[in-house]
């Protein structure tokens, strides 16, 4: 099974097609955005990840990955696309039922289909077999399917994708085995079978545990502000006991799974999901704590009449130009809404993707009355607190990631507020 066809090309789907290619395989690359197909014949990127641009630039040079708007006949196809959630936080799956009608034509027997994307529990059985059945080829006998879904996070994927565990549920014994076959040419952790479903059933635990740990974290932040503690110290002395692990709060959870796939197992079982609900809630809940706590800072605190504010951070986390689900976003919805005047501002996107936005520090921070944090990247951490002071007409930072050395922004002259601590202030 050296010839595979992989389905999406965005964040998961391009990592994985380059590694099967730098590792002996003919990969054919898929993806309906014609833009981003010629980008990538051409060896330009369209997202941002450590080691890509070279390791592309290596196995398309090799002849080892070619890519078109259509898919070709494979041993394996590997879908990779899209799974978000509706406005009323259902499930749209018509990227996947789209992924899977498109190869249709050109599966033969003896092809494995791998399902990479996120995706409810029943997916594999409910949405992709019955447009697969349509080849007229044996399912689990004749064509193998399984789903194998990602683990890794943005900033460190390639790393992630060969050192990480893996989990492969197939619809047979045999779609697992072939499943496991090919990822161990390149995976160096364990390789995990199971069926279809729950594999399924794991990826979306997996995120909705780290969904309400945080929701969890989230209100102590918001106590703490009460009782007059600092949280991120709070949480750090926990997290000594050998059997806690506190995550961080933040100013909301962003991503493509963590604010997502909770929201799989609330839409089918919306009486028994409780807790899984009032955590996601809690954590969509947080962007608006956190603009409403801007408007209280500069109208209360210091009685600014007309504040600019300068919000450092798009995506939705440091060190990536991921933009998914990014609490930022809604931060600035709701600043809108309460008409406060913003600018916003990240190093890592070059492109201007959002109102208020601007591609320059300077222009973010020059004449603004408070500077938000939004998130950690590390260039926030090394900038002068000095220099940035003297471009501001009130020196006031709040810092939702505690990532910024409170000391150096005291000594500056800066009243400090860090998301979850009156310990301090």
């Amino acid at each position: 099974m050296k010839q595979i066809c992989v389905i999406g090309l965005g964040y998961i789907g391009l990592p994985t097609a380059i590694i099967f290619a730098n590792h002996g395989f003919q990969v054919h690359g898929m993806d309906v955005n014609e833009e981003v197909v010629q980008q990538l014949n051409h060896k330009q990127l369209h997202i941002e990840e450590p080691g890509l641009q070279e390791a592309l630039a290596d196995v398309v040079d090799s002849g080892h990955l070619t890519f078109t708007t259509q898919p070709v006949e494979a041993d394996v196809f590997i879908i990779a696309v899209p799974s978000p959630i509706t406005e009323d936080k259902t499930a749209n799956l018509d990227y996947v039922r789209s992924a899977t009608e498109s190869i249709v034509p050109y599966v033969q027997s003896g092809s494995l289909v791998v399902l990479e994307s996120t995706v409810p529990p029943r997916t594999v059985e409910d949405v992709m077999l019955p447009v697969l059945e349509q080849t007229g080829l044996s399912i689990g006998s004749e064509l193998y399917v399984a789903h194998s879904p990602e683990r890794v996070i943005p900033g460190k994927i390639f790393k992630e994708l060969e050192a990480n565990d893996r989990i492969v549920g197939g619809i047979s014994e045999e779609s697992a085995k072939r499943t496991k076959d090919i990822y161990q040419t390149f995976v160096q952790g364990d390789i995990h079978l199971t069926d279809a479903t729950t594999a399924e059933m794991v990826k979306v635990m997996e995120n909705t545990y780290r969904d309400v740990n945080i929701a969890f974290a989230n209100e102590l932040a918001k106590m703490s502000e009460e009782i007059g503690i600092n949280v991120w110290e709070a949480i750090r002395l926990a997290n000594y006991h050998p059997r806690v692990n506190i995550h961080q709060p933040g100013p909301g959870v962003g991503g493509h799974c963590i604010a997502v796939d909770p929201w799989f197992l609330a839409e089918q079982q919306p009486d028994i999901a409780r807790m899984i609900t009032l955590a996601r809630t809690t954590n969509d809940d947080m962007p608006v704590f956190t603009a409403d706590k801007i408007w209280q800072i500069v109208h209360e605190d210091y009685q600014v009449a007309q504040p600019k504010v300068a919000l450092l951070g798009l995506s939705f986390k440091g060190n990536v130009d991921d933009m998914r689900e990014s609490p930022s976003l809604k931060v600035m919805e709701h600043l809108n809404q309460i008409r406060m005047n913003y600018t916003v501002y990240d190093p890592h996107i070059a492109d201007i993707r959002v109102p208020h936005q601007v591609t320059d520090r300077h222009d973010a921070i020059a004449g603004a009355d408070i500077v938000v944090v939004l998130t950690d990247h590390d260039q926030f951490q090394t900038y002068n607190p000095a220099e940035i002071g003297e471009m501001m007409k009130h020196k006031i930072v709040l810092d939702t990631k505690n990532c910024l050395p409170e000391a150096d922004w005291r000594a500056a002259g800066f009243d400090f507020i860090r998301l979850g601590d009156t310990k301090n202030r």
